[in-house]
């Protein structure tokens, strides 16, 4: 007797039907955080560029009614040569010498972490986490106690070894020694996020390249250029473009140094020139006009960032 082996035949395929989506569904779930955005943000921005416009001054803020000056107050602002172009010109002069020495400190102490036991890199980290976590404000008076006339650390150390020379000598009203001091503060309170970053961008770089790279004879610093730098080159992009935000929009650390004992005059940044052209000044539509040239100039530095993150996100 003959069998016959039949085949099993393959059940019909049958489609799966993806549900529809509903287009408005994410705007939906969206809405509550656009609204407070809105509030929040959109509306002083909004308010920024009206009174902008307008002659705004203390006497508009009992009730009278703001004149309407068109482009006036970004014409006395673009003409301030020495004002206004000072300023920021000191700003961004300022700006590059805080992220060029942020930057490289923080990749010497991220290489640093690399290379020393667990231990040590537990009390770097312990001692890179107090100082960020340390508040602006206290950070800079300690700084300014620091570098006080009569009773500060420095002078009297000067004083003990150099003679009577330092005594009561102040730091703060000389614009050069003022903005060594700013810097200090500054990058002491910066590298710590800087380092972390890097050091956390240079643990993902693969030990077999690493160590492939050193039995082929590379230096140290051949290793760091052609494998590790190239790892972290998309982290230090972002880090820079971050660095610089922050450092031209410095305001606490220097109005405070400037409160100390430093000369305004010759030490205003563009956050400190903002606050006294209104705050102190009055001038609310002058100081509108210059804040939103800032946040122009603001937005062309976060361009490249914006830019490459919208590239990341299509790959």
């Amino acid at each position: 007797m003959s069998t016959t082996l039949l085949e099993p035949t393959a059940p019909p395929r049958q489609e799966i039907r993806q549900p529809r989506r509903n287009p408005f569904l994410p705007w939906l779930l969206l809405s509550a955080t656009m609204v407070i955005l809105g509030l929040l943000t959109g509306y002083p921005v909004l308010r920024l560029v009206v009174m902008s416009f307008q002659e705004y001054e203390r006497a508009q803020l009992m009730g009278q009614p703001a004149e309407w000056v068109g482009l006036d107050n970004y014409a006395t602002v673009l003409t301030d040569v020495e004002g206004f172009w000072t300023v920021l010109l000191r700003s961004f002069v300022l700006m590059v010498v805080l992220v060029v020495i942020t930057m490289v400190l923080g990749m010497l102490v991220a290489l640093l972490m690399i290379r020393i036991g667990k231990g040590l890199r537990l009390l770097v980290s312990i001692g890179l986490l107090l100082a960020w976590a340390m508040p602006s404000l206290s950070a800079t008076t300690v700084w300014g106690w620091v570098f006080d006339t009569q009773y500060g650390v420095v002078n009297n150390v000067l004083t003990a070894l150099t003679g009577d020379r330092w005594f009561g000598y102040s730091w703060l009203l000389n614009p050069l020694s003022f903005f060594v001091i700013l810097t200090c503060i500054v990058v002491w309170g910066a590298v710590p996020f800087v380092a972390f970053t890097l050091y956390a961008g240079l643990t993902q770089v693969p030990e077999e390249v690493m160590e492939a790279a050193q039995l082929d004879g590379a230096s140290a610093f051949q290793r760091f250029r052609l494998i590790q730098l190239p790892y972290v080159r998309g982290i230090i992009t972002v880090l820079v473009v971050l660095s610089m935000i922050w450092d031209l929009k410095l305001f606490t650390q220097v109005f405070v140094l400037q409160d100390i004992g430093g000369d305004r005059e010759l030490t205003n940044t563009i956050g400190v020139y903002i606050y006294q052209q209104g705050m102190a000044q009055g001038h609310y539509g002058l100081a509108s006009a210059i804040g939103v040239i800032f946040v122009i100039v603001m937005l062309a530095i976060a361009y490249p960032y914006v830019r490459r993150t919208l590239r990341e996100e299509e790959l």
